[in-house]
């Protein structure tokens, strides 16, 4: 286990929710690139409120864990269920969906089509040929909007569509990346407004003609701004370009971009990598500050195991694409399985 980085512990708080209660359920976790396996039937909880570590030697499938979970990939089997909600699963017989759009308009063509030989009323016909198109056309445009009484249907017909990255996020669910993705030529504020976006509420009309709304939420953004760039301890910074910002402020701005989006679980993919000991020991005091004053749950992927031993309320190790471990740190940290996974079985 690498040890290097001498990262001062935060204080672990409990859960706040019940024993129990999940703000994620994932389920069975199966991922396959065509022969190779990179995870195995991984079930993985992270309960209200807590900081949970992701951990595993090299190659384990942590990343691919953590991008099926973000939504990025599908699962090749399993499901995750987000607050309640079931929100990822291995899409089934999505060929459906495009019949459910059309069918609405085939039974209104055949209606037209009897109607037209019991008449021979062309207006009649035109009419309800338009009527057909625009039934086609709001299937299509609730297709890509998809509101409640879409999905609902889609469920009922049993259509499941697994949800993207920008699901996610919309249900509430913020992360940052093992290497920064900042905007380099957009500054602190910029960059934080990026990821302001998917909560915001003015239109373009809106913006077109500069209304009121409009005005007063770009007053609120940059208030906000300024208070999770306090929050990072980038105060101040609001005008720097990001590119101009030395590698642990960075670090601090992708993780308040992350904030930005009001997220109820936050995923931190290895946070403090890179940083020198002290930007570390800040890293994961900050970490510690964000669940506790602002009730955010944490996954985090992280090698530096005394920044894992320090932060977290509950680590699950995997190695090979299988859990082999899950528990407490002092668990963890004895489990035979763990040492030999890391350390390598003792000689006979």
């Amino acid at each position: 286990m690498t040890t290097a980085t001498p990262a001062t512990p935060a204080t672990p708080a409990s859960p706040r929710a019940g024993e129990g209660s999940f703000v994620l359920d994932a389920r069975g976790i199966t991922k396959r690139f065509g022969g190779l396996v990179a995870v195995r039937d991984v079930t993985f909880q992270i309960p209200d409120g807590a900081i949970v570590s992701l951990i595993g030697p090299n190659g384990a499938g942590k990343t691919t864990f953590f991008n099926v979970i973000a939504g990025l990939m599908d699962p090749t089997s399993g499901f995750v269920t987000f607050r309640g909600r079931r929100m990822i699963a291995r899409p089934i017989r999505a060929w459906l969906e495009p019949v459910l759009w059309v069918l609405p308009a085939l039974l209104i063509v055949v209606i037209a089509a009897g109607e037209f030989f019991v008449s021979r009323d062309q207006t009649h016909l035109a009419l309800i040929i338009a009527v057909a198109l625009a039934a086609l056309a709001a299937m299509f445009l609730a297709a890509i909007v998809r509101p409640n009484w879409y999905n609902r249907l889609l469920h009922y017909v049993g259509i499941f569509r697994s949800a993207r990255p920008n699901d996610m996020v919309m249900a509430g669910v913020g992360r940052t990346f093992q290497n920064i993705r900042l905007f380099p030529n957009m500054t602190a504020m910029e960059n934080i407004l990026v990821g302001m976006h998917s909560r915001l509420t003015s239109t373009p009309v809106d913006a077109f003609l500069s209304s009121g709304r409009q005005r007063r939420e770009e007053v609120s953004s940059r208030e906000r701004v300024r208070e999770l760039l306090a929050l990072v301890g980038l105060r101040g910074r609001d005008d720097e370009l990001a590119r101009n910002l030395p590698y642990g402020d960075q670090r601090r701005l992708e993780l308040a971009r992350a904030l930005a989006s009001n997220p109820v679980l936050l995923l931190l993919d290895e946070p403090t990598a890179g940083m020198n000991p002290r930007e570390t020991a800040e890293m994961t005091r900050l970490i510690a500050k964000i669940r506790n004053d602002l009730a955010i749950s944490v996954l985090l992927i992280e090698h530096d195991m005394r920044v894992v031993m320090g932060i977290s309320d509950r680590i699950t190790v995997l190695d090979h694409g299988e859990r082999i471990a899950e528990g407490t740190p002092e668990e963890v940290r004895r489990d035979p399985k763990v040492i030999e996974a890391y350390l390598g079985a003792p000689a006979a």
